[in-house]
């Protein structure tokens, strides 16, 4: 397959992509559009109202983002309507039967004409609502696949997870499916999607009954999501819920339509396209960045040796591409792909907070009122219990007696008192939110992406074009010269 042929693959191709306002499918669909201009035609699936709003939110939370800058400019005053003739807002929504699209000729276009559902839908909220979370990332799952099974030309459903769908695992983790019923601890409970769903529906006829008000809702139903996830071993309602829609999806697939689940890792600012640092919204090791920077973060529970797998966006975009590709043209058995740096080129913990604070120390963050602020290097520990005490001694008995100081000052010392609670807070929110991720001992096995890996080197000429190899990147200059300073212009700023 020579370079050529991998873009003539996707030449007159008809595509279906959910998530296109998500960080992942933007970066897809303007890769696509880039690399092959003869695509036939996108569909896009988005929130709305009508049509209108769809194409709306399209130009906005799409088309009008940084990313597509390249686009624009190589495109000069063709990109309105060469967009106008590849793309199509679709009003919809992955949580309901056939995603949500009620135009009923539209929907009989899509069956007849798709190629490919790249399904790249989900709410990433770690504490979400278990209704909502169930809704789109499970529920939501089971619909693009019913809507994918009406397709008469499709060739492949890809469909993007996580990696983390493994919980809190140890050791080398292997690029296995999850069977329904599959738990991560043992209980005495047995997990049913079906069972899920009806504990849901009961509990909220229980508080809508007992006319709860909505915020007690919304705190009752995250509650929910985290004592269920807990139950069967997953840390949290996002990855539990991730892990239940892979379930479905390989359960109820048919034979002969190849599925695709694409397992990304901590997902990285852009490495090279369209340009470097182009990152949106904190992700999960950039809200640690930030608070570093800004001096919240002084310390954190981790193991220094502790490896965190990172991956820029556009190597996974160029492996979502690369595995339309070679497995698009074959029925094939069900694949995934694990795709991160853990094992082909490991960072750990101790290296990423050395480049932090040389950073930092060069580039510091400004206060509101201009003053530069000033990082020490960050305190380290590796267990909960010695983290624990250090706030105890550190924070929490000093800001006890600041705040006594401060009621019986008449609030002299009311704006340290702020800083000193604001500053554990933003701690103890990170701690706890991220707590399976920075003391994970797992490291991701990617036998198959590696022979993704080597196809790609085989069949192209051009191997940058969708590289996704993970040793190509050097770590300290990365995040040094590109992902932070990526994170300052397309978030802090």
């Amino acid at each position: 397959m020579e370079s050529e042929s991998i873009l003539q693959f996707l030449e007159n191709k008809t595509l279906l992509v959910t998530g296109s306002t998500g960080l992942l499918g933007k970066a897809l669909v303007e890769k696509i559009l880039r690399v092959q201009p003869n695509v036939k035609k996108l569909y896009l699936l988005l929130r709305a109202s009508d049509s209108n709003s769809a194409n709306q939110r399209m130009h906005s939370e799409v088309l009008g983002k940084e990313v597509f800058r390249v686009l624009r400019q190589t495109r000069g005053n063709d990109f309105e309507s060469f967009i106008s003739e590849k793309l199509v807002a679709v009003d919809g929504d992955v949580s309901y039967e056939n995603l949500g699209i009620k135009d009923f000729n539209l929907r009989e276009q899509m069956w007849k004409d798709l190629d490919f559902i790249v399904n790249s839908a989900a709410t990433t909220n770690f504490y979400e609502r278990y209704d909502v979370s169930l809704a789109t990332n499970t529920s939501g799952v089971l619909n693009v696949l019913n809507f994918a099974k009406k397709c008469v030309e499709l060739k492949l459903l890809l469909h993007v997870s996580t990696a983390y769908v493994c919980g809190e695992k140890e050791g080398l983790i292997l690029e296995k499916a999850f069977h329904m019923g599959e738990t991560l601890k043992k209980t005495c409970s047995k997990l049913d999607f079906d069972m899920e769903k009806k504990l849901v529906v009961e509990k909220l006829n229980k508080l809508q009954t007992e006319g709860a008000a909505e915020a007690t809702i919304t705190r009752t139903m995250r509650d929910f999501g985290m004592e269920r996830a807990k139950l069967f071993g997953w840390p949290n309602t996002y990855v539990f819920s991730k892990a239940m829609g892979e379930m479905c999806l390989l359960e109820q697939s048919k034979d002969n339509l190849p599925v695709v689940i694409i397992r990304p890792t901590m997902i990285t600012s852009t490495y090279k396209e369209p340009f470097p640092g182009w990152i949106e919204g904190l992700r999960t090791i950039d809200s640690v960045i930030v608070g570093y920077g800004k001096g919240a973060v002084t310390c954190f529970v981790t193991n220094p040796k502790l490896i965190f797998d990172l991956i820029p966006v556009d190597l996974v975009i160029n492996a979502i591409i690369m595995a339309i590709v070679v497995n698009g043209n074959q029925l094939s058995n069900n694949i995934i792909y694990h795709i991160g740096s853990s094992l082909r080129n490991p960072v750990n913990v101790s290296q990423i907070h050395a480049f932090l604070f040389k950073y930092f120390t060069k580039h510091p963050l400004t206060r509101k009122n201009g003053e530069l602020i000033k990082v020490d290097k960050a305190t380290l520990f590796n267990n909960m219990t010695t983290f624990q005490v250090y706030m105890a001694f550190r924070y929490r008995l000093p800001l006890k007696m600041l705040q006594l100081v401060n009621i019986a000052s008449f609030q002299y010392f009311g704006e340290v008192y702020k800083v000193y609670k604001r500053k554990l807070k933003t701690v103890m929110r990170l701690v706890n939110l991220y707590r399976p991720y920075l003391l994970s001992k797992g490291t991701f096995d990617d036998i198959n992406s590696e022979e993704l890996r080597l196809k790609a080197q085989e069949s192209c000429s051009e191997v940058d074009m969708l590289n996704f190899d993970p040793k190509c990147i050097d770590w300290e200059d990365y995040i040094i010269n590109t992902h932070i300073p990526g994170l300052q212009k397309y978030v802090i700023n």
